[in-house]
């Protein structure tokens, strides 16, 4: 019969990922070794090898459960009933909101995704492409005109750009986390959004010379 993980598995595995995540955010994957993760974990390398069974999988386990996570908020308030300003204030909060304690996870994932084998770079890229889409057909549901000029997916890249750089130099504390920021961020954008001009079309240059003999 096989033998059941020790208690506390779970538990030691989400430890050891937490300060992988941090190390690989303050020095680097390539500056990380499984000696500097072992030893910030309290672990011998023997026994750290028992979880991961290197450090590319410590990254893969990082990356992909960070983009999940945010994957799976975004599918569970897309399959709500809300109409779509409301849905979109609760995915810009759940989102900012899910940035608490995964600001080392948001980091590795922007700057060592590079370092990932490229099928699961693809795999991991491809769920942060779903998250986009989610967010992009909830944009384009609340601007329908937006959408059709193309811009629903551009300005939710413009969000994407507002709320993943905040880990550069959001420092909750105070009366400020993210709790009480998302809101914040909600309304930027929702208010952009509502002031948000389509192009007008370009003409082509007979319509241009009909346009001038009107």
């Amino acid at each position: 019969m096989a033998r059941g993980r020790a208690a506390g598995y779970d538990d030691q595995r989400e430890a050891i990922l937490a300060h992988a995540a941090e190390l690989f955010a303050h020095r680097g994957y390539a500056g990380t070794t499984m000696n500097d993760i072992a030893d910030a974990c309290g672990l011998s390398k023997a026994t750290l090898y028992h979880y991961f069974r290197d450090k590319h999988a410590l990254l893969v386990s990082i990356c992909e459960g960070h983009v999940l996570t945010l994957r799976a908020l975004a599918d569970e308030i897309g399959a709500q009933q809300l109409d779509p300003e409301p849905k979109l204030r609760a995915l810009i909060h759940r989102i900012v909101a899910a940035y608490t304690g995964a600001q080392h996870a948001h980091r590795v994932l922007t700057d060592d995704v590079r370092f990932l084998d490229a099928d699961d770079r693809e795999r991991v890229l491809g769920t942060e492409r779903a998250l986009v889409a989610a967010v992009a057909r909830t944009v384009a549901a609340m601007r329908p005109d937006l959408a059709d000029a193309a811009l629903a997916k551009p300005l939710t890249m413009l969000l994407f750009g507002m709320v993943n750089w905040m880990f550069t130099w959001f420092r909750a504390g105070g009366t400020l986390d993210h709790e009480t920021f998302a809101p914040i961020v909600a309304d930027l954008f929702v208010g952009g959004l509502r002031a948000t001009h389509a192009p007008a079309p370009e003409l082509d240059a007979f319509q241009e010379m009909r346009a001038l003999r009107a």
